[in-house]
């Protein structure tokens, strides 16, 4: 939801969640357009952002065919006018009547199982009029959830959706998870290729079976930011950190730092000379620590001074030493304000209730996310 704009970045309290517009616009289209050329859908995920601005972006305008991994996602962009929602966690029984309602409100929403458990909680509950659609996860070298996709378990669980009264199949999903351990783009376009093949391969097993796949969907920003040719034969793909990118990124080799879209802006708020570091009003819960301080940088990078290091958090300070040397602290009087470049979007994105959208230094808008489970 948008709400009233304060002005200026300038005059913004900190610390303070920015957005720069012609970046997440660039970074919508420009994943657009790669998947036009290599003849895919894009199903956008909605998990980094949770607002219903940035979902308008990514899908075009269109308000159709997107990835979210909470109920309260589904929930938020369904009472916002979207449809063709798939809900991309394992189903479990504490969550059925929720999704029961969503499939009666909107004319697609998808589910997801990678267990007979999933396809049992689905047959407890059976619908008027509608029918189950379901995906089935499936693990194609992650190794965090879903079938094996050599499976013969998959296989069978698949004829059992198929076979369900009420249950329509809608298609195999796998998360490109392991692209975030690679070590080059060269690695990254590997599991690209990798995923694509093993998904590819199980959806001609079921074709054996004589069992039609209707979708066939891979997908993490890493690999769709730089796809492997063998992704083209794919049905779709879902990526959702592009529409931010974030330092994680960078260093994949998905994006460069000029396309990170998403700031933190903090303050100096003290001088220690005699410890050598000053104190900004940027914690954990305004940052995340998620990536363990293990940048030459620190936690992130201060854009613009990679003289400057956030050394540490705790709650609600950061420590800013020098990544040599002493300090120079008449660079840096109190009240200077500093943007971080954060190491994970998603993970810093979830600590704010608030997103101030600007061009330039003019707030545009502000986004308030979804939160909550």
């Amino acid at each position: 939801m948008t709400t009233v704009s304060p002005g200026r970045i300038p005059d913004l309290d900190t610390p303070a969640l920015l957005l720069d517009i012609r970046k997440v616009q660039r970074n919508a289209s420009t994943m657009v357009q790669r998947c036009q050329d290599m003849g895919v859908s894009l199903r956008p995920h909605m998990k980094t952002h949770k607002t219903i601005e940035a979902g308008e972006i990514m899908t075009n305008g269109t308000k159709r065919h997107i990835v979210v991994s909470t109920l309260a996602e589904a929930e938020f962009y369904a009472g916002a006018g979207f449809d063709d929602v798939l809900f991309a966690t394992p189903l479990t029984q504490d969550k059925v009547q929720r999704c029961a309602r969503l499939v009666t409100q909107l004319e697609q929403f998808h589910v997801m199982i990678d267990s007979s458990a999933g396809l049992d909680a689905i047959k407890s509950t059976p619908l008027s009029g509608k029918q189950w659609s379901v995906f089935l996860k499936v693990d194609c070298g992650y190794g965090r959830a879903g079938v094996s996709h050599d499976s013969v378990e998959g296989v069978e669980l698949v004829r059992s959706v198929v076979s369900t009264p009420g249950v329509q199949f809608a298609g195999l999903y796998a998360h490109c998870g392991d692209s975030y351990h690679s070590d080059s783009p060269q690695e990254v376009k590997a599991v690209g290729h990798r995923t694509a093949q093993n998904i590819l391969t199980f959806a001609a097993r079921l074709k054996q079976e004589g069992i039609e796949c209707p979708t066939v969907s891979i997908g993490s920003t890493p690999t769709c930011s730089q796809p492997a040719d063998s992704m083209g034969q794919l049905t779709e793909v879902h990526p959702g950190n592009y529409i931010f990118y974030d330092v994680q990124q960078s260093l994949l080799g998905s994006c460069t730092l000029e396309d990170i879209a998403v700031q933190v802006m903090t303050r100096v708020i003290g001088h220690y000379p005699g410890k050598n570091h000053m104190l900004v009003d940027c914690g954990w819960t305004a940052l995340s620590l998620h990536s363990f301080g293990q940048l030459p940088t620190g936690f992130g990078i201060i854009d613009g001074h990679p003289e400057l290091k956030l050394s540490s958090m705790t709650q609600e300070v950061g420590k800013v030493h020098a990544v040599e040397g002493t300090l120079d602290f008449d660079k840096y009087p109190i009240g200077t304000v500093l943007k971080i470049l954060p190491y994970h979007a998603c993970a810093t994105a979830c600590m704010h209730p608030r997103y101030y959208v600007h061009s330039g230094e003019d707030i545009v808008a502000v986004w308030e996310p979804c939160r909550g489970w």
